[in-house]
């Protein structure tokens, strides 16, 4: 049986939302599995999100550069939210999202790219010298489409050009530009509160769907017993369809009216422009999001609770 310490129940409690004692019951019951408790604490109800959540822990920045056909989001990651202020750190963080743009390259190659007269990998290097924290370029992606726009916005923004949430959106169309880039804006605003996970349905993997279906159908096994095959399988399907209108971008309600799906924004706008417009991809970056970080100052009720 593994231990269930403080930290593991933080851990969760962090990851999820759920309450400390929710944590402590679901991480006994599954052995101390991460994974496995969220599940648990789903199908106990103590969870009703219908998407994971991320843990957001590291420190840093999203940078992003946008140019006529093309934006780019980098994130740089610092062990401080105090270095992630530092004017050096944010100069870096512009100066490489830039390259990325001019560059059209991939992480890899961005690292060995001129940055002043040294390369983005050795600047970086004498900035964590002189600075003395760890730091590193964790993550990059570029947006393209043409004919359109990608438009961007920036959440908890420092300057025009980075924050703690970044995004790009990518619409496809030959209408005016002015106006396919404020639709473009509002679009990567509700990105930013929403956080869809795919553009539609189908572009959600199968292993994401095989193992949200498996929830799912566990869920309406405990709330349809007696209930005929086709009834549970209407259900089912019903939680499914509420999962897609969390999780696909198309599917999900627009945030500025809380009315009207966003592919039927999409609908209106051509209409309205006398053009196709079409949401080709799109890209949401956060400071942090996947990475875990042990912290040590745990709250004093955790660790009674806990015993350890």
């Amino acid at each position: 049986m593994a231990e269930i310490t403080a930290a593991l129940v933080k851990a969760l409690r962090d990851q999820t939302g759920a309450g400390m004692m929710e944590c402590k019951k679901a991480l006994t019951a599954t052995n101390g599995d991460m994974a496995a408790a969220e599940d648990e604490l789903r199908k106990s109800g103590a969870l009703k999100a219908a998407k994971k959540a991320t843990r957001v822990a590291a420190e840093g920045l999203i940078g992003l550069a946008v140019g006529e056909h093309s934006g780019v989001l980098v994130e740089v990651n610092a062990e401080t939210d105090f270095v992630a202020r530092n004017d050096q750190f944010k100069d870096f963080v512009k100066g490489a999202a830039r390259i990325a743009l001019t560059e059209g390259c991939d992480l890899e190659a961005l690292m060995d790219k001129k940055m002043g007269a040294a390369s983005v990998k050795n600047t970086l290097t004498e900035m964590i010298a002189k600075i003395g924290e760890n730091m590193s370029v964790r993550r990059m992606q570029i947006l393209s489409v043409e004919p359109g726009v990608v438009a961007s916005y920036v959440h908890n923004a420092s300057s025009p050009e980075l924050g703690k949430i970044g995004v790009l959106v990518a619409l496809k169309s030959t209408a005016d530009r002015v106006r396919l880039m404020d639709l473009g804006k509002k679009l990567a605003m509700h990105i930013a509160a929403a956080a869809p996970i795919a553009l539609t349905p189908a572009h959600i993997s199968k292993e994401v769907l095989d193992h949200e279906r498996s929830v799912q159908s566990e869920i309406v096994q405990q709330n349809a017993a007696g209930k005929p095959a086709n009834i549970v399988e209407k259900m089912l399907e019903g939680r499914m369809r509420k999962y897609y209108e969390d999780v696909a971008l198309m599917e999900q309600t627009w945030v500025i009216d809380q009315e009207t799906k966003i592919a039927k924004v999409i609908e209106n706008a051509a209409k309205e422009f006398g053009t196709p417009v079409e949401i080709t991809g799109f890209v949401r970056f956060q400071v942090g999001e996947g990475i875990e970080k042990v912290q040590s100052d745990l709250a004093d009720e955790v660790a009674k609770m806990t015993g350890h």
